[in-house]
């Protein structure tokens, strides 16, 4: 597979960088989730309860339980139409890809779309869902768990969530620096802000205690580290890696500036994904991201 690449340009620094000290405490004072997802994805987690106990949790939501049955029923699962039952609904979602949903429909409320007009919310969430399905359906290839790839791969860039919202100038600036340039966003990120997207969507991911092989893939999607065991299984930051770049060349986005992201040789050597492998991949991910976006309606 070949990745299309645009080597990285000098990018003048800004007279001031961000503080990173700001940066922590503006993380720190992200809003909490809602409680009822809080409720809802706590169960879920739980491996000693039942899907009895999940449904009842989740019944008790009237949106969510709506936004649920809807997931369930979109095309992208196979069976539209034919769920009714909370119990069928997790049991066809997945309890931590469920949980990962129904937490990307809380945390895009968090986030105020008016605060940086140069950032396309829209196609953030398009990406970000493809990158979902990509990871999940990578994770499945490889024998990996393909419900926690899911909730990686569609939180790996909600660092530029906060950054759109909490530093919308400083992320305008490197948007349009960024373009005018044709340079990757995330060496105009490091050089300008003192600080990537990557770097902060682990502090976010951290903030909100999800699980700690999570906030490492996030942190480390651009640049996964290979295990010192050549045979071991892929990791999920390296499952991330590869759907990241397998979305943009997808362009599921749909943004005028979009490009591929070079791949790590390593990682492409050492996962060795074959022709067929790599067209499921890619049909999955096509094919679901309108489906889930329109279930979530983001």
């Amino acid at each position: 597979m070949n990745a299309l690449a645009t080597p990285p340009q000098r990018v003048a620094p800004a007279a001031t960088p961000l503080d990173l000290a700001l940066l922590r405490r503006r993380v720190g004072e992200l809003p909490a989730l809602p409680q009822a997802v809080l409720q809802v994805t706590a169960i879920l987690r739980r491996e000693d309860s039942s899907a009895d106990d999940c449904a009842a949790c989740i019944e008790r939501d009237p949106a969510m339980t709506a936004r649920t049955l809807r997931l369930a029923n979109s095309a992208f699962y196979g069976v539209p139409g034919r769920v009714a039952t909370m119990r069928d609904a997790i049991h066809i979602l997945g309890r931590r890809s469920l949980g990962a949903l129904l937490t990307t429909a809380a945390v895009s409320a968090q986030f105020d779309r008016k605060r940086c007009p140069g950032f396309d919310f829209d196609a953030f969430w398009r990406h970000a869902l493809g990158s979902a399905i990509a990871t999940q359906s990578l994770a499945r290839e490889l024998d990996a768990d393909d419900e926690l790839g899911f909730t990686a791969g569609l939180l790996h860039d909600i660092g530029r969530l906060a950054l759109a919202t909490y530093f919308p100038v400083e992320l305008g600036a490197v948007l349009a620096c960024a373009r005018a340039a044709a340079a990757p966003l995330r060496d105009v990120e490091r050089s300008t802000l003192g600080v990537d997207h990557a770097q902060v969507g682990a502090m976010i991911a951290a903030h909100w205690r999800f699980p700690g092989s999570v906030v490492q893939a996030i942190l480390d999607h651009h640049a996964p580290v290979a295990p010192a065991d050549a045979a071991a299984p892929a990791t999920l930051a390296e499952l991330v890696h590869l759907a990241d770049a397998m979305v943009h060349a997808l362009d599921v986005s749909a943004a005028e500036d979009e490009a591929v992201p070079e791949i790590d040789a390593p990682t492409w050597s050492r996962l060795a994904l074959g022709p067929a492998q790599c067209g499921r991949v890619f049909e999955r991910t096509e094919t679901g991201v309108a489906a889930l976006c329109q279930a979530l309606a983001i």
